[in-house]
């Protein structure tokens, strides 16, 4: 069945509706920024960029880094932004958009979202790198999909609820399991690794108080305290949770690495963030393109 034109949306020139990207502009990896003054502090690596567009927050740089082609995409903070450009990447890469139909060769994407975050633990210190082993969500995104219940750690779920003994007027958190083989890719010495916590905001979701009393106060100390065998909760930040899930909805590869830049358990700030950042794309690059 083909898409009506007011769920697939396109542009004049056949572009796709928020991306502003055609399918042949997308390559099979994809970075994703949250800012989108970080597509270029990504794209100035490459060897050659052969296509550049912005529409809104949402920035894009196609090119190629030691003969891999890849995109880079700024999506904006907070899920919300996540659903839209995972959404219209995936029908570039798997509808027709001169007909509407699905195709009936699937094109696999991986996905690599390159962020900063705060750290939960001593042990992750300002400028280290962390890799999201999986994304605990509380944004409720995915239960707005059919049988997302398919493809999230339905056990380290329960478990979390029950540590947390979790307010049931706020939307139940769920969790995706990364990519393995994307794990293994950016994986090292230089980097640890657990699961990522998304929140929904930046202030109170997160823990912060300015004028506004966050509700749990403790939410910082409840996610540093949970364990599921050797896992725990590293990092915290507002995007990871969506990008594994709708990935691993749509068939698709994930993995988040994120640059600390705040340790709140420590109650630092890194003294240089664009180093910090820059120095990661860098490693992440490297990795990428072995």
């Amino acid at each position: 069945m083909s898409k009506a034109a007011s769920e697939l949306i396109l542009n004049p020139d056949g572009s796709i509706y928020h991306c502003n990207i055609r399918p042949e502009h997308l390559a099979d990896l994809v970075i994703t920024v949250g800012d989108p003054d970080r597509v270029k502090e990504v794209s100035k690596y490459f060897d050659h960029i052969e296509f550049k567009t912005q529409k809104r927050e949402i920035v894009t740089h196609t090119g190629t880094l030691n003969g891999k082609r890849m995109t880079v995409i700024s999506t904006g903070m907070g899920t919300d932004n996540i659903d839209i450009v995972f959404s219209e990447l995936d029908a570039l890469a798997n509808i027709d958009l001169s007909t509407g139909e699905i195709k009936s060769e699937f094109r696999k994407l991986s996905f690599v979202r390159m962020g900063t975050s705060g750290a939960l633990h001593k042990e992750n210190p300002v400028d280290s790198y962390v890799l999201g082993t999986h994304g605990l969500g509380f944004d409720g995104l995915l239960h707005f999909y059919k049988d997302s219940e398919k493809y999230r750690s339905l056990e380290i779920e329960k478990a979390f609820l029950d540590h947390s003994d979790w307010d049931r007027k706020k939307a139940m958190p769920y969790v995706v399991k990364a990519s393995n083989r994307l794990f293994e890719k950016l994986n090292s010495n230089l980097t640890g690794a657990g699961i990522t916590a998304t929140a929904i905001g930046f202030y109170g979701p997160q823990g912060r108080y300015l004028r506004l009393m966050p509700e749990p106060e403790n939410i910082n100390e409840i996610l540093a305290g949970f364990s599921f065998g050797d896992l725990k909760i590293t990092n915290f930040e507002m995007e990871t949770s969506a990008i594994y899930g709708l990935s691993a909805m749509m068939g698709h590869e994930a993995l988040s690495i994120n640059c600390i830049i705040a340790n709140r358990a420590q109650g630092e700030f890194s003294k240089d963030t664009h180093k910090s950042v820059d120095l990661m794309i860098q490693y992440a690059l490297e990795k990428l393109t072995k």
